[in-house]
């Protein structure tokens, strides 16, 4: 399976529309004569369209030079990841290999043909002085059916696709097409012939009472959604991106619990907890192993004593196998496509209650309110097990914030920018806590094998500083995201 980041604009133009002349486009020396290619693809989805709303594109395409099994994973306009497969002549289905990465975003449904999309194309590339192939550019004369309505459409297209060549490229071949009348297209040609029946799937608009927090919920199910291929192969970015967004679930589901039927979100809560966990082994081995190999590379050769980054090699090699092992059973299990088709029913079902109005932003300045009450009891203490608490209630915080982030504005952004501040030296002192538990055993382990274990104690030495250290930036940090002026806005 070939894996290959697609980043390309769209743009309509009507019969009349021409072509101009994109030589002196961001680098662009000449433009290669136009080379016809007849493109066939069937679009495979639910059938409540569950892929194509989650941002996938299915499809078995024939004719170009990479015709076979496809799957899209991002929004058109932006960068978006395509996994290919080739295809046999007489594939009847998806390969698995395809299954296992967009099973997330079906809910484990089956799948079946949804729409055929027929492209008759003039592909051309773009050229820099040297011959090199900066972009290229299709004009495309496009033919629709939705297989399951029926409904025809046809249309004109213009594609451009970076191959070699940067943003800036795209950014000024945008400018000469428009100029020449072409208009940006927002959607993927798989969209625009599903277009009905997606408007007719498309759930109904929350109350505006509570929409910032069904919406801000929705957003973190569709990213956690989106990440599942990246996750599923080990990508680091993804996992983390993926974690990020079950504790934004998390976090959300409790800090405004009334709006749900109490014991339906608390069950949603703890199988987010189960998928945090499994997800947040592997990040957690990820980050751990690059943070001690930093911290021996750092040390001076001599005081590197007995085989410390073989050892801690070896231990991270087995523990993230494990952990991608667990995570792996997790993603392709029924438990979680049962996890997602509940939090669907939260994100898009009407409320279980009509809050009052102010509700929303009171149960913000609560999460507020919350976590500066256990701030001041962990730094009155200086206890790591409190000032971890205190860390967990920050990000409930901040995630409470960016819910009214759209709706306040500048005000809010600033405040999120000061927790996330804050969390940073909360973070890093609750990393020292770990990391010295880490070392600790692994001393023992080397104890117990007759190794020298000086290198394990220094390491541990040195993260206590840095955690005493984090203490003394806390109080600073704190009183920047106190200050009045970052929080008049939470009283509205």
């Amino acid at each position: 399976m070939a894996t290959v980041v697609e980043r390309e604009r769209k743009y309509s133009g009507d019969e009349g529309f021409r072509l101009p002349d994109l030589a002196g486009c961001g680098g662009v020396e000449t433009v290669s004569d136009a080379t016809a290619l007849d493109l066939d693809a069937v679009y495979w989805d639910t059938a409540d369209l569950r892929l194509a709303r989650s941002g996938f594109a299915l499809r078995r395409r024939t004719g170009g030079h990479d015709a076979g099994w496809h799957l899209k994973v991002g929004a058109a306009g932006g960068a978006r990841t395509e996994y290919q497969f080739p295809a046999g002549p007489d594939d009847q289905e998806p390969p698995a290999e395809l299954t296992a990465l967009y099973r997330a975003a079906a809910r484990g449904a089956a799948v079946a043909p949804a729409a055929r999309v027929r492209t008759r194309r003039r592909e051309r590339r773009l050229l820099d002085p040297d011959g090199r192939t900066l972009a290229e550019v299709a004009e495309d004369s496009v033919e629709s059916e939705d297989l399951v309505s029926g409904v025809r459409q046809a249309w004109h297209e213009i594609e451009v696709e970076l191959v070699e060549g940067d943003e800036a490229l795209l950014d000024a071949v945008a400018d000469r097409l428009r100029t020449a009348g072409a208009d940006p297209v927002p959607v993927s040609k798989s969209h625009r012939a599903l277009r009905a029946r997606l408007a007719q799937a498309r759930p109904a608009a929350p109350d505006p009472a509570v929409a910032p927090v069904l919406d801000y919920l929705a957003d973190q199910r569709d990213a956690l959604i989106g990440n599942h291929p990246g996750a599923l192969a080990g990508d680091e970015d993804a996992v983390h991106d993926m974690r990020v967004a079950v504790r934004r679930l998390r976090s959300t589901l409790r800090t405004f619990r009334g709006l749900w039927d109490r014991a339906e979100s608390e069950r949603v809560r703890a199988e987010l907890s189960w998928l945090g966990g499994r997800l947040g082994r592997v990040r957690d081995v990820q980050v751990m192993s690059a943070r001690l190999a930093d911290a021996v590379h750092a040390e001076p050769a001599e005081l590197v004593l007995g085989p410390v980054p073989a050892r801690l090699a070896e231990r991270f090699a087995a523990e993230l196998a494990a952990a991608l092992d667990g995570a792996h059973a997790a993603l392709g299990s029924d438990r979680y496509t049962d996890l997602l088709r509940r939090l669907d029913a939260l994100v898009e079902g009407p409320p279980a209650r009509e809050p009052r109005p102010g509700w929303v932003a009171r149960r913000v300045r609560r999460a507020v309110t919350r976590f500066d009450e256990r701030l001041d009891a962990a730094l009155a203490g200086g206890d790591d097990d409190a000032l971890h608490e205190a860390r967990k209630a920050g990000k409930r915080a901040r995630y409470a914030v960016e819910v009214r982030e759209p709706v306040v504005g500048t005000p809010a952004a600033k405040l999120v920018n000061r927790f996330k501040d804050l969390q940073d030296v909360l973070g890093a002192h609750q990393d020292s806590v770990v990391t010295r538990q880490v070392l600790r055993e692994q001393a023992l382990r080397a104890y117990a094998d007759g190794e020298n274990t000086f290198t394990y104690g220094l390491l541990h030495a040195r993260q206590a500083g840095a955690a005493e250290r984090e203490l003394l930036a806390l109080p600073r940090a704190r009183d920047r995201a106190r200050r009045r002026k970052a929080r008049r806005w939470l009283k509205r």
